[in-house]
């Protein structure tokens, strides 16, 4: 089994994280605009690498999720898993610490926005409760395409505590069927997360 990793971005892996938004998202951000979401204490930058030993610098990077936490709502900007990777459940992966980490800090909601023609995506942020809340008329570039805004409330019930359970249970059963083992290094504070 590989052992894939879960843990925040450090600054040594920004060239890697520039790397991989290039190849999957059209360049979205720079080193700056990885760098300042590093710094930032209302942003939270997770990195995914895989390896038999503790990721470094020259670690290649298969996965990025981002969000930016706004008074009471965690807003994700990025969900990408290198192409290579995908359909593996590192998505899944991703989007339950991302949500498990909004929960930690107090976040009641979240929110994003999706490529309208993402379906497999769109199908993936259902699964985990969100609903469409509109859209963005040609929100896109590199095609020019409408973003649908997405939704999902709760976050701070014991439901969605149940909830988050499970969905990591579905995560690291999706894994293991891809011979993935997972390391997750985040911190989880006060309120109780199963750690994988």
């Amino acid at each position: 089994m590989t052992i894939l990793y879960l843990q925040p971005l450090t600054p040594e892996q920004v060239a890697a994280a520039v790397d991989l938004d290039r190849r999957c998202l059209g360049g979205m951000w720079g080193a700056d605009g990885y760098l300042r979401e590093i710094e930032s204490p209302n942003g939270l930058l997770l990195g995914l690498t895989a390896g038999s030993d503790r990721p470094t610098s020259t670690t290649p990077l298969i996965g990025l999720g981002c969000l930016w936490m706004v008074l009471d709502e965690a807003h994700i900007t990025v969900l990408v898993v290198d192409e290579p990777y995908r359909g593996q459940g590192l998505g899944r992966t991703l989007l339950w610490a991302l949500l498990a980490q909004a929960r930690q800090r107090d976040m009641e909601r979240a929110t994003l926005e999706v490529r309208a023609s993402n379906s497999r995506a769109i199908a993936l942020y259902q699964h985990f409760g969100f609903q469409e809340a509109g859209r963005r008329k040609n929100y896109y570039k590199n095609p020019v395409e409408d973003a649908r805004i997405l939704w999902r409330g709760g976050l701070q019930k014991e439901a969605f505590q149940h909830q988050l359970a499970q969905w990591q249970q579905e995560a690291g059963d999706r894994l293991q069927q891809f011979a993935w083992e997972w390391s997750c290094n985040l911190p989880m504070g006060d309120k109780p997360i199963t750690q994988p």
